[in-house]
């Protein structure tokens, strides 16, 4: 009963599905343009193709990152008030949807212009915002606060070891059938597999599992009260270091500025990080290092050992650091190695970068868990 309620497969089969589908879509959109400018120069196809990629995922992320905030925050409030299942489920229906169009697309010979249709259905359903809001809300549920951003982080490391494997085996896939197959159709047809099972298993198999004892729906004894507050008093409302008789029987009141700030860090950090990911792409199919289809797929694995890294980091520093040293370990990680990104010409000078960024992704499982000690376990996913 208890494994029923483990939310890593979705976790794991969402992953490698999303990993086949980045590597398939960017190279179909690159072969795409190619063979629309085929009559141009030798000379100014490699900068005609660019910045037709270019221009194609600008749209393509604007219309994917904008259409979720049409859905995102009411799939997630009917998943704290109705089914936690609800944030879960309507997403990976997006996603099996939008993926299904790139097959078409592959197959039938549609425009690629049929993607952007594809963003907006999939944002429309709640896309990555609703889905990871419902997964983290879900791993908060069924831990303790003290246990809180070890769990999470846990997710995190599934998470980026199903991309490895995913990012790893996509450009095999991609290049080993294209001369039985039109190229990107195994890829393709592997990642709605890999979300077909997840959607079955969210609908047919997944529990929402119990929230923890020290849930704060609940009345807290004065041990449990007095045991949180010195661990994040910058959190406290009071400035005392004695929680007062009140206190010691209700769930203490969040900080609306403690909330305001923890927002604004998360939002502005992973601006930062979509940013620069959603750019390295680009820079990795023309020279200086001009990939092909395999190494794209071991550049996009190596950035999922970041995940490794990064559980490793909170699983030590959170036996020995506060919370908010650890997000700024995390933001100095990635602030370092994206900035030797910026000037890198050879491959070997890639992966420095991205070893160098080892800790990037601590501060917002970090920011979640510190979120969740001050909301109640029914507001995880509208906060999430």
């Amino acid at each position: 009963v208890v494994m029923r309620t483990w939310i890593e497969p979705v976790v794991a089969g969402s992953q490698v599905a999303s990993a086949f589908y980045d590597t398939a879509l960017l190279l179909v959109v690159k072969n795409y343009y190619n063979q629309t400018n085929t009559t141009a120069p030798s000379h100014a196809l490699e900068d005609a193709q660019q910045k037709a990629v270019s221009d194609f995922y600008i749209i393509y992320n604007l219309v994917l990152g904008l259409s979720p905030l049409v859905s995102a925050y009411g799939l997630s409030k009917l998943g704290d008030r109705m089914h936690r299942k609800i944030p879960i489920c309507f997403p990976l229906l997006g996603y099996l949807g939008s993926k299904t169009l790139l097959l078409l697309l592959i197959l039938l010979g549609w425009p690629i212009e049929v993607m952007y249709g594809a963003a907006a259905f999939n944002g429309l359903m709640g896309g990555f915002t609703t889905l990871w809001a419902g997964i983290m809300a879900l791993g908060s549920l069924g831990s303790s606060e003290s246990r809180r951003s070890l769990r999470l982080i846990i997710i995190e490391l599934v998470y980026g070891l199903a991309g490895f494997l995913g990012s790893m085996a996509s450009g095999y896939l991609f290049v080993g059938f294209s001369d039985r197959y039109r190229e990107g159709t195994v890829l393709v047809g592997c990642s709605i597999a890999c979300y077909a099972f997840c959607l079955l298993y969210s609908i047919f198999v997944l529990t929402v599992p119990k929230p923890a004892a020290s849930c704060p729906a609940k009345a807290k004894s004065a041990e449990e009260v007095g045991s949180q507050l010195p661990a994040h008093k910058e959190t406290a409302a009071a400035g005392s270091s004695q929680p007062s008789e009140s206190n010691r029987s209700t769930p203490v009141s969040p900080s609306k500025l403690i909330m305001i700030m923890l927002f604004v860090a998360a939002i502005l950090y992973d601006l930062a990080v979509v940013g620069a990911m959603n750019v390295l792409p680009l820079f990795l199919l023309r020279e200086p290092l001009s990939w092909n289809a395999v190494e794209i797929g071991h550049g996009n694995a190596a950035g999922y050992v970041i995940f490794i890294t990064s559980f490793l980091g909170v699983f030590v520093f959170s036996k020995y650091l506060r919370d908010i040293t650890m997000i700024m370990i995390g933001v100095a990680s990635f602030s370092a190695g994206i900035l030797i990104m910026a000037f890198v010409r050879w491959t070997f000078l890639f992966y420095i970068a991205r070893a160098v960024m080892l800790f990037a992704l601590i501060p917002l499982p970090t920011i979640r868990s510190m979120l969740s000690k001050h909301v109640e376990g029914s507001s995880y996913g509208k906060y999430f």
